[in-house]
C-alpha cells in the first residue's frame, strides 16, 4: 500500500471512531505496529490527529496551528497551489478573496494579471493586488481589525460583503471532511466566508493536503456548495469519495 494512501485511511479510521489503537490499525491495514507508529508521528506533525499512549485520538476541533507557523508550513505546496489557481482567472473577472496564508500567496500570483476587480477582507491580499497602481481595482472591506492575520471580521464586514456581487469566491479553509464539509477553526472567519459564498456565482477553495480529513469547529459550507478545489496531492479515502459524489472538480497541482 502506498504510504500516503495508508495514512489517509488512518485519518479516516481515527476520525470515524474518535480513537484507534496501534494494534487495531495494524490489523486493519495489514502492516506492522512500528509502521503505524511512524505514520501516527507524521500525521500528528501535520495536525491530523493526536498521538497518545497505544494509539491516536481525533484532534480537537477548536485548535489550529499558530499563524506564524502556518506561514512557513507547506510553503512550497502553497506556492504551487497559488500559482496554479491564479491561472484559472482572467481580465474582467470580479473576485472575492478571504484572508489566509494560502490566499495571501495566491494574491501574489494573481497580481501578475490585469483588469481584475478584487474584494477582500485581507490587508495582505489588498496590498499585493495594489502593487501595480491602476492595473487592478481593489476594494478592502471594513470591520473589526485583527492584526495577527491582517484581516477584518464581524458584522460590518458581513454587511459590506452584501453590497457586492462577484463572479468568483476564492477561499481557504482549515479543514475538509467527508461528513462536515468545508470548515474553519474561527467562527467569525467562517461567517465571512459564508457571506462571500452567498454573493458569488462560483466558489473555488484552495487548500493543501494537510486540510484533508480534518474537522474544525465552524462549518463554512457543504461540499456540494464548492465548484472546484485546488490542492497539491491526490485525495484518497472517504474525502475523495465524498467530493466526487458532490461533483466538486478537484484540481491537483503537478510537482
Amino acid at each position: 500500500m502506498i504510504p500516503e494512501h495508508r495514512r489517509s485511511q488512518i485519518i479516516d479510521l481515527v476520525g470515524r471512531h474518535h480513537q484507534r489503537s496501534v494494534e487495531d490499525l495494524s490489523e486493519t491495514l495489514k502492516v506492522s505496529r512500528e509502521t503505524i507508529r511512524r505514520d501516527l508521528t507524521i500525521l500528528e506533525e501535520r495536525g491530523h490527529l493526536r498521538k497518545v499512549h497505544g494509539g491516536a485520538i481525533n484532534i480537537q476541533t477548536a485548535s489550529e496551528t499558530a499563524v506564524a507557523k502556518r506561514r512557513t508550513t507547506y510553503l512550497d505546496e502553497k506556492r504551487r497551489i497559488g500559482r496554479y489557481a491564479a491561472g484559472l482567472f482572467s481580465a474582467g473577472d470580479t473576485l472575492m478573496v478571504d484572508a489566509g496564508t494560502t490566499t495571501a500567496i495566491f494574491a501574489q500570483e494573481l497580481s501578475r494579471l490585469e483588469g481584475l476587480k478584487v474584494i477582500t477582507n485581507s490587508v495582505e491580499v489588498a496590498t499585493s493586488m495594489s502593487l501595480q497602481r491602476g492595473v487592478n481595482q481593489v476594494f478592502l472591506l471594513g470591520g473589526g481589525f485583527y492584526g495577527e492575520v491582517g484581516e477584518t471580521l464581524g458584522s460590518i464586514t458581513v454587511e459590506q460583503i452584501s453590497q457586492y456581487r462577484a463572479d468568483h469566491a476564492v477561499l481557504t479553509v482549515g479543514a475538509i471532511d467527508s461528513q462536515g464539509g468545508f470548515m474553519d477553526f474561527d467562527v467569525e472567519e467562517a461567517t465571512v466566508a459564508k457571506a462571500i459564498i452567498q454573493q458569488s456565482r462560483a466558489v473555488t477553495v484552495i487548500a493543501d493536503h494537510s486540510k484533508m480529513g480534518r474537522q474544525a469547529m465552524a462549518k463554512v459550507c457543504d461540499l456540494s456548495t464548492v465548484d472546484r478545489l485546488v490542492t497539491d496531492r491526490a485525495i484518497a479515502g472517504s474525502v475523495n469519495e465524498a467530493l466526487s459524489a458532490a461533483r466538486v472538480e478537484v484540481l491537483v497541482v503537478d510537482e
